[in-house]
């Protein structure tokens, strides 16, 4: 298509990517004469290809911002349902743990270990069982050693404390002091410091006493005995007096050396003994 501009030659911009049809679109055929020359020049400056061109490139851009605008705006609700109830995070419940078993820690000698016996047979071994069935939450450990005296268990008895951490302590132990006649003042003093020790720690203690025989001498014999008593009156606590008194008096309860129990006298010191260590078992 060609424009004349008054004495000028016509400019023809041919069909150059639409512009021509563009430019007819807008710019219609103009007089001659400064005023027509004037809107000529407009005319040919709107209908050059690059002004046509940026003028679309802008309604493209246009038109892409907004269609953009519009899905951004539509993606959430695709998503998620404006009525649909946004799920609340709730945090993880952890599953309570445990609880672990508290101990009774066992300290004695010969008595206590279960001399000449089968393992299962003696006296603890058999509070072990009842404990198992009937006191849920609480295990046994017996660190009973034959020949044990009482200097023995006062140096034992931090280091037990510290492996098991008991909740109660049951000490049983004097008789091999009296065999040898130590001095009653020194055994009181060792089983003290167990006493002691065990309390710092926490835990509560069943005394077990003996009784020693006669031939060692009347005050001997008795103050051996008081030194259990004024011991746990002393320090508060539970005191089983004499761990023989079921079969003290009957000699085919024990085994040839007539110091220790047979396995059937066994059980009678398990109830003897629980008569004051089962109400400890809370």
């Amino acid at each position: 298509m060609s424009f004349k501009n008054c004495n000028r030659e016509g400019f023809d911009f041919g069909d150059r990517d639409g512009a021509s049809a563009s430019v007819a679109s807008i710019a219609p055929d103009r007089a001659c004469g400064p005023a027509g020359d004037i809107a000529a020049r407009k005319e040919r400056y709107a209908a050059s290809p690059g002004r046509v061109q940026w003028a679309v490139g802008r309604g493209a851009r246009a038109a892409l911002l907004a269609a953009a605008v519009l899905l951004s705006a539509w993606a959430p609700l695709q998503a998620q349902p404006a009525t649909a109830p946004r799920a609340s995070a709730k945090p993880a419940v952890a599953a309570p743990a445990a609880k672990a078993a508290r101990t009774v820690l066992f300290m004695g000698d010969s008595l206590s270990a279960g001399y000449g016996l089968a393992a299962s047979q003696g006296w603890v071994a058999l509070t072990a069982e009842r404990i198992a069935k009937t006191k849920p939450g609480w295990k046994v450990v017996n660190a009973s050693i034959s020949g044990e005296t009482t200097a023995g268990g006062a140096s034992r008895i931090a280091g037990e404390l510290q492996r098991n951490r008991p909740a109660v302590v049951v000490i049983e132990l004097g008789a091999n002091d009296g065999l040898r006649g130590l001095q009653l003042a020194q055994s009181r003093a060792n089983l003290e410091r167990m006493i002691a020790a065990a309390k710092a720690a926490k835990a509560q203690v069943l005394l077990i006493g003996m009784r020693m025989p006669p031939n060692l001498g009347k005050e001997y014999t008795q103050g051996f005995e008081r030194n259990f008593r004024e011991l746990a009156n002393q320090h508060g606590t539970a005191l089983l007096p004499f761990l023989l008194e079921p079969i003290a008096l009957d000699r085919a309860a024990f085994q040839a050396d007539n110091l220790h129990p047979i396995a059937s006298a066994q059980p009678k010191l398990r109830d003897h003994v629980w008569t004051r260590l089962g109400p400890m078992l809370k």
